[in-house]
């Protein structure tokens, strides 16, 4: 891995680590309301699918460590292993999934209009990939059959998420096309 890589990495590793402060707690369901999602995709979208996993996966890790850098200003491998552990796990297939998606469509695609709309797709399947292995564990760690984790852990974030994809993917077109003249991303 080339320096520039690990920079990159590390730079939307701490990026993650910043916008996880802002995390609103639900009185319904133990997943809070936070910006994780505009961060992973964006992430993703701009570093590939390889880099951005290994970006999240050092974000997992410096939370699984101890840094309080997880929603809320928690961290510990038991906050891996509690009911969004699930969703932090979730990040690193997100980012996977949002940036090899990107990868391939954006090669495909030559208006810029259809670029974008290639991101926003890749981001919704980041994100579905983010809320199937949170619902996954929800299910298992709270006891909750398929229709209580979808309730808990995926409507009430529904439409607060893809506001924060929208956002997260006007931002990385914009970025990507930057990086890519600069020959920082390929």
């Amino acid at each position: 891995m080339k320096t520039k890589d690990l920079v990159l990495a590390s730079l939307f590793a701490a990026i993650t680590c910043v916008l996880a402060i802002v995390s609103i707690p639900l009185p319904f369901t133990p997943v809070p309301i936070t910006l994780h999602v505009f961060a992973i995709t964006l992430c993703g979208a701009v570093l590939g699918g390889k880099l951005g996993a290994f970006s999240q996966g050092i974000y997992v890790l410096l939370g699984a460590i101890g840094l309080p850098v997880y929603a809320g200003g928690n961290a510990g491998f038991g906050h891996l292993f509690g009911p969004t552990g699930g969703y932090i796990f979730g990040f690193i297939l997100g980012a996977y999934v949002t940036g090899t998606l990107v990868q391939w469509g954006v090669k495909k695609v030559k208006m810029v209009k259809g670029r974008y709309m290639v991101i926003v797709f890749s981001m919704s399947m980041g994100l579905l990939a983010i809320y199937l292995c949170g619902m996954l564990q929800l299910m298992i760690v709270a006891d909750m059959n398929i229709a209580q984790a979808f309730m808990g852990g995926v409507v009430p974030f529904i439409g607060f998420d893809f506001l924060k994809v929208i956002a997260s993917s006007i931002i990385a077109s914009v970025l990507r096309e930057r990086l890519i003249k600069e020959a920082v991303i390929s």
